[in-house]
């Protein structure tokens, strides 16, 4: 049975398969040189197109998602695998952000969170797709709908998260919250100075509203 080093550090390893600049070397491309220079899913959606974002995506949950996976997978006392889940699930979304394999150069983590989530809390991952969701569609700003997406998570966990470990989910909750600000902490400044980029074409609520007004 692996130890729980090696159940972490396997998760790290998942999470530096970084979707984006794996598509984009077998494309002749590096995403971190075009558009916002960051190796996500939206940029990867701007600059290359909707099937190579939708691959990006699919690699990029199903990282987190295995080695959420593998990190809970054999341990036979229920809280100790849900720890070891989330710290495999998180060391997923560190090397998503810190690839080893590219320079340590990566994404913002938010698709690696929702992987982790998709196999602990489904629910979890779908108030949080909600939420980034509706923030996008009425804001147009994608770094917001993700911060407010994390923060969104721990009231939920408190109230909602699976018994009897809802105590465990509360804390994952708010690390993923501080996680998710720390990376995007250059969209506050833009957002603080009103020059962050706004994705118009996804503020489809906000048209819905104009439309029926």
């Amino acid at each position: 049975m692996l130890s729980d080093a090696a159940r972490i550090l396997l998760g790290y390893l998942l999470g530096s398969i970084s979707g984006s600049l794996l598509l984009g070397r077998l494309r002749g491309v590096d995403i971190r040189r075009q558009g916002s220079g960051n190796a996500g899913g939206t940029n990867a959606l701007r600059t290359q197109g909707v099937r190579f974002a939708l691959g990006v995506i699919v690699i990029d949950l199903g990282k987190a998602a295995l080695a959420a996976w593998a990190g809970g997978c054999g341990i036979a006392d229920e809280r100790h695998a849900l720890i070891m889940a989330l710290l495999a699930g998180a060391a997923a979304a560190a090397g998503h952000v810190w690839p080893i394999y590219f320079g340590f150069r990566g994404g913002k983590g938010v698709a690696a969170v929702l992987g982790l989530l998709l196999v602990l809390w489904p629910m979890g991952a779908l108030i949080m797709v909600v939420t980034a969701l509706g923030v996008i569609g009425i804001t147009g700003y994608v770094g917001l709908g993700s911060i407010l997406a994390g923060v969104g998570l721990v009231p939920a966990a408190a109230l909602i998260a699976p018994e009897p470990h809802r105590w465990v989910w509360t804390a994952a909750a708010a690390a993923i919250a501080a996680f998710i600000l720390y990376t995007h902490r250059a969209n506050v400044q833009r957002l603080r100075a009103g020059t962050e980029n706004r994705f118009e074409r996804a503020r489809v609520l906000a048209r819905l509203v104009r439309w029926r007004t």
